[in-house]
């Protein structure tokens, strides 16, 4: 039977890429003859937010690379050495053991070391960031040149071990562009594990937006531009869901007179229902790797409004047919966009039905195949 290693990182708290990785490793444990076995690093003993199916082999490290963010740069610089150091150890003699045929990176702290080790595995990478927003240095504390120039060296180091890989793997097409000095290079989207079998109705007074409470996910343009949307159409409610520092955000809707009609609401579980009861999504991010938030909402019928941000938007949504792309980061256009889906609920709804139709691509076993088939292609 042939192996698949997968470097998944933690599974303890609720975010995109986890979800992504966790549901990739249930559906080929399931559905194809793969022996999987996976990689933690992160807190072990503690558990999992996510469900892994019971025939998946894995081990946890134990690193704990988070605890690096708690820490001052010089404490960070020291223990990030000793983390990765033991990282490269326990990674190598778990593969040599193994023997794995593919390993698949997240091309986060293992891919300064995985080319070099000798196991015989193939070797993909897959980056559930872009590259614009990825191994970006930035301390403010230091001058501009000094950050271009660390991060410059930074990303021509990550560049050389991408170029060993056997395949490199993006999520859209927009991305792929973005890396002119690579040949291994391929698109594979994220896909929806569950694709509902509701739609909205695309008639309640209320729009959604879905994220982590951060500074990528642009709530505070969203908050400013809601303000402009506000004014015109006072009835309607906006709803954020998501896992964080919300209060910084509840705090900026009081200052902006909107607490009555924003609502910052925590991570839930029933996140399918919660689009049900929404006529609009919203995405305001600056940047994503993909935004598979956006194909959840299309999923369940519901038309988007979003920045055009790097990377992931241009490539799910088809503006003007089922959703509405406007340009990044101008929040008069985002109030211009969600005003007109407000003012016009057939157009409205028929974007609904197109959003639903067009979502199909990205279902779990449109996606899969590819993956499988890049699998079957390298062993």
């Amino acid at each position: 039977m042939k192996k698949i290693v997968y470097v998944v990182g933690g599974l303890l708290v609720p975010n995109g890429m986890s979800s992504v990785l966790s549901a990739k490793i249930n559906y080929l444990s399931e559905h194809t003859n793969y022996e999987l076995y996976m990689i933690l690093t992160e807190k072990a003993g503690q558990e999992w937010y996510y469900k892994i199916n019971s025939k998946v082999k894995w081990v946890n490290f134990d690193i704990n690379f988070d605890e690096l963010d708690t820490m001052p740069f010089y404490k960070k610089f020291i223990f990030y050495q000793l983390k990765q150091r033991k990282y490269k150890k326990l990674f190598t003699d778990y593969l040599m053991e193994i023997r794995p045929d593919i390993t698949v990176s997240t091309v986060r702290r293992e891919i300064n070391f995985i080319n070099d080790i000798k196991d015989g595995s193939r070797k993909i990478g897959e980056i559930h960031f872009n590259r614009a927003n990825y191994r970006e240095f930035n301390k403010r504390w230091l001058p501009g040149f000094v950050n271009k120039f660390i991060t410059h060296q930074w990303v021509g180091s990550l560049i050389l071990q991408l170029k060993r890989l056997d395949r490199f793997v993006v999520l859209s097409q927009e991305d792929y562009d973005n890396w002119p000095e690579l040949t291994n290079k391929i698109v594979i989207p994220n896909s929806l594990s569950y694709f509902p079998n509701f739609l909205s109705t695309c008639s309640d007074e209320q729009v959604i937006a879905v994220g982590r409470y951060t500074w990528q996910k642009g709530f505070d343009l969203l908050l400013r531009s809601w303000k402009l949307v506000h004014e015109k159409h006072p009835r309607w409610i906006l709803n954020i869901y998501g896992s964080g520092e919300r209060e910084v955000y509840i705090r900026q809707a009081h200052e902006l007179g909107l607490s009555v009609v924003v609502n910052c609401h925590p991570a839930v579980n029933n996140i399918y229902e919660k689009y049900r009861m929404s006529s609009v999504f919203v995405l305001s991010s600056r940047y994503e790797g993909f935004g598979l938030v956006i194909v959840e909402a299309m999923s369940v019928g519901v038309p988007v409004v979003s920045f055009a941000c790097p990377c992931g938007p241009s490539d799910i949504i088809h503006s003007g047919e089922d959703g509405l792309l406007v340009e990044n980061g101008d929040i008069d256009k985002m109030a211009d966009a969600i005003c007109w889906m407000i003012e016009h609920p057939e157009e409205r709804c028929q974007y609904g039905k197109r959003a639903r139709r067009n979502a199909m691509r990205f279902s779990q076993e449109e996606v899969m195949q590819q993956w499988i088939q890049l699998f079957n292609s390298l062993v």
